[in-house]
Order: C-alpha cells, then sequence, then structure tokens
C-alpha cells in the first residue's frame, strides 16, 4: 500500500514525446513515467504532472507526484526508476513531500524559457534540437519592450488556445517574470508566472518576433493582452525552443531537501 507522497523533478527531452499527458498509441512522458513506475512496483502506479508540455517541448524541471510504498527512500528511488527508464527521460532530484501534496495544484510558480537561434549555425540538427533558428533582423529593443509589457495581472484570452481554461476561468496569470537574455549564438526569453496557459508562451513569443521584425505595431501587442479572444494573434512560435526550467513550492511540503 502506497505510504509516501514523493515529488519527482524530471529532464526530458520532448522531441520523441507527443507532449507530456497520457495518450492512446502515443509516446508520452506521463506514459513512459507510469509505465516504468507500474512494471517496477508491481500495481499500477498513476503521476500527476505539474503541467502538459506540449510535442516537442523540452523539460529540465518539471515536477510530478506520485504516491510511493513505505520501503522506499527519495534516493534509491531515484537510482533505480534512472535504471529503467529510456534515455530520453531522466529523474533528476526525489523530493518525500506532505500527504497533501499534488505536483498540479500545490504549485505557486512555473518559471520556462524559450531559446532562439541565430546565425549559419542555428539550423544545425545539432542545434535546432534545443533552438528555435530564427532568420532576419529582430528589433531587441521592440524585444524587451513587449516582455515589459507583459509583466503583472492581465487576462491572457488573446494569448491562449481557445477552451484552455473553463468558461467560468478568468484566465487571469499574474507574470512575476518576463526578460530576454543574450547567450552565445542567440537569445533567451525567461519568463515565470503562478500560472500558464495553453500554448501561451509560445504565442507570446510568435507575437513579440512579429512586433520586433517590423510585420506588427507595438500597440497590437498592447491589444492583444486586453482582448477577449485570441483572433489577432501571431502564430505560435515552434515547440523546439520552449524548456519548462522549474516548478515552485511551499516550504512547508517538503519533508526532505
Amino acid at each position: 500500500m502506497a505510504a509516501r507522497v514523493f515529488q519527482l523533478v524530471l529532464h526530458y527531452d520532448g522531441t520523441g514525446f507527443s507532449g507530456w499527458q497520457v495518450q492512446p498509441d502515443r509516446r508520452t512522458v506521463q506514459g513512459e513515467l507510469e509505465g516504468t513506475l507500474t512494471r517496477l512496483c508491481g500495481e499500477p502506479v498513476r503521476v500527476a504532472g505539474a503541467g502538459r508540455t506540449d510535442a516537442g517541448v523540452h523539460a529540465r524541471g518539471q515536477a510530478a507526484s506520485v504516491h510511493v510504498a513505505e520501503h522506499w527512500t527519495p534516493d534509491r528511488f531515484r537510482r533505480v526508476v534512472n535504471g529503467r527508464l529510456p534515455q530520453d527521460l531522466w529523474v533528476a532530484q526525489v523530493h518525500e513531500m506532505v500527504p497533501a501534496f499534488h505536483a498540479r495544484f500545490s504549485a505557486t510558480a512555473r518559471r520556462y524559457s524559450y531559446t532562439l537561434g541565430f546565425g549559419t549555425d542555428a539550423g544545425s540538427p545539432f542545434a535546432r534540437r534545443w533552438a528555435t533558428p530564427y532568420e532576419g533582423e529582430v528589433d531587441r529593443d521592440a524585444l524587451d519592450w513587449c516582455a515589459e509589457q507583459t509583466l503583472g495581472w492581465h487576462r491572457f484570452l488573446g494569448f491562449a488556445v481557445r477552451g484552455t481554461a473553463p468558461p467560468t476561468d478568468d484566465h487571469r496569470c499574474e507574470v512575476r517574470l518576463c526578460r530576454w537574455r543574450e547567450v552565445t549564438g542567440g537569445l533567451v526569453l525567461d519568463i515565470a508566472a503562478n500560472r500558464f496557459l495553453h500554448h501561451m508562451v509560445r504565442f507570446l513569443v510568435g507575437t513579440m518576433l512579429d512586433v520586433a521584425s517590423g510585420q506588427r505595431q507595438r500597440d497590437d501587442f498592447v491589444a492583444l493582452l486586453e482582448a477577449s479572444a485570441n483572433d489577432e494573434v501571431s502564430p505560435p512560435a515552434p515547440p523546439e525552443g520552449l524548456c519548462l526550467e522549474h516548478v515552485t513550492y511551499p516550504d512547508d511540503l517538503y519533508l526532505t531537501a
């Protein structure tokens, strides 16, 4: 009988997965993890994730909650599970949590990064697996301006897939961090919020790039932050540049460091 609750901090290369959530006849992160744990424990094991990453999206800090038997310790559980998982999925950390912990509902913040690659090497298969190649000039000041406008509380209906939340949900999110930074060969957007809507980061990046390349006006971006639908949003940026970096939980939910 399950007696402990563990938080698993997961790394995965999203290239070979059809997203996080279990789907019939599709390879998913949740499906691989649950299958491995079920075979290990000899009984069905269900795993809850902090967020449902899309097909092709990566993670360096996805969190999952799982109930395990009393005899498991965090260190032993991590070693044994990693010995059975495929090479594109890895448990980086295991924390024992209070019984009420849930990876999704206990989270207070999530942080993503989106990486753009520039230059002649950006299209290489060794680069584009982790970064979206971008051709053409971008106005860095415009990117920074868009990032600044995104901060704070907004109803992100204009930057979300329709039906991403129940009709009674106001789609309000508090963006606590949004900034572009330079890296070798490209740019990275770091963005953190109390929650994210479906495709929200990819819609934001796609629209920011259209503003920064002169295809759209800055007023368009502000209007989308106030919009009640996504009719005017730019196409979402491709998934390969997106990575779930970290999920935050209150300290009092942890029983082990």
